[in-house]
């Protein structure tokens, strides 16, 4: 299995490495439409390499999409950790409840029925 996983990211590797050499050539990245800059006045632009706009979109869409999934299973988190202490909860009060059920009983009887 290593060995698939090994394969799979060499693979990988070669893509990306073919993506980004093909991908060389720069382009202007504008924050704002031009008609926009000269109404407002302000104007922001960068240079980049056309295989670092595409990486950077690719990394940009994963890290949104964990973040959303973060949040959208927030309440699917809650209530594992709910159900979770109420269920520690119901133990403590059960060993409590044998405890006190066997006060007064043979130590190894009531060892015997709180294993059970």
């Amino acid at each position: 299995m290593r060995y698939i996983r090994y394969a799979f990211l060499a693979s990988l590797a070669i893509v990306l490495i073919v993506v980004a050499t093909a991908n060389r050539e720069a382009v202007t990245l504008h924050l704002l439409p031009d008609t926009v800059e000269g109404l407002i006045g302000f104007s922001a632009e960068i240079t980049l390499p056309l295989f670092v706009v595409i990486f950077g979109g690719i990394i940009a869409g994963v890290l949104i999409g964990f973040v959303w999934e973060w949040m959208r299973e927030h309440k699917h988190r809650a209530e594992a950790v709910r159900r979770t202490r109420e269920v520690e909860t119901l133990e403590r009060e059960l060993r409590r409840e044998k405890r006190l059920k066997n006060e007064g009983k043979d130590e190894v009887l009531a060892l015997l029925d709180e294993a059970s």
